[in-house]
C-alpha cells in the first residue's frame, strides 16, 4: 500500500514530468494499424536513419510521421538545447482516435457502414 493521502500520492505522481522532447499529431486520418507499420520501422533508430527510412517508405503514414519527427527534432534543439547528432527515437506510438461513420449504399436498399478511423501519433526523442 502507498503511504499518505490520495491527493498527496496524485500530487507526487504528477510532479514527475517527462522532460524528453516530443511531438504529437492528433486526429491523423490514418488508422492505428497502418501508422504502427511505419512506427515499428523507426523505433530505437537515430534520427538521421529514421528520416532516411521515412523519406523512402511508400506508405501514406510515413509522410505524416516524417513531418512529426522533424517537429520533435526542432523541439529538442530549440527548447532543450540538445544536439541533433546525438538524438534517437526513444518512443513512438499511435493511439486510437475517434472514428467517422459513413454509409455506403448497397443493393436492394441496404446500407453498409464505412468506418474512417483516426489516430493520435506521438514521437518521443532522447539523447544518447
Amino acid at each position: 500500500m502507498a503511504k499518505g493521502h490520495r491527493s498527496q500520492i496524485k500530487r507526487e505522481r504528477n510532479a514527475k514530468k517527462d522532460t524528453r522532447p516530443s511531438a504529437k499529431l492528433s486526429y491523423a486520418r490514418v488508422s492505428v494499424q497502418k501508422a504502427c507499420f511505419v512506427l515499428d520501422a523507426i523505433r530505437g533508430k537515430d534520427v538521421q536513419t529514421a528520416l532516411g527510412i521515412l523519406e523512402y517508405n511508400p506508405r501514406y503514414a510515413s509522410s505524416l510521421i516524417k513531418k512529426l519527427l522533424e517537429s520533435a527534432i526542432a523541439n529538442a534543439e530549440n527548447n532543450n538545447g540538445m544536439n541533433k547528432d546525438n538524438l534517437y527515437v526513444a518512443e513512438c506510438y499511435a493511439n486510437k482516435g475517434p472514428t467517422m461513420k459513413r454509409v455506403r449504399p448497397r443493393a436492394q436498399g441496404r446500407a453498409y457502414r464505412i468506418e474512417k478511423r483516426m489516430s493520435h501519433i506521438t514521437v518521443v526523442l532522447d539523447e544518447r
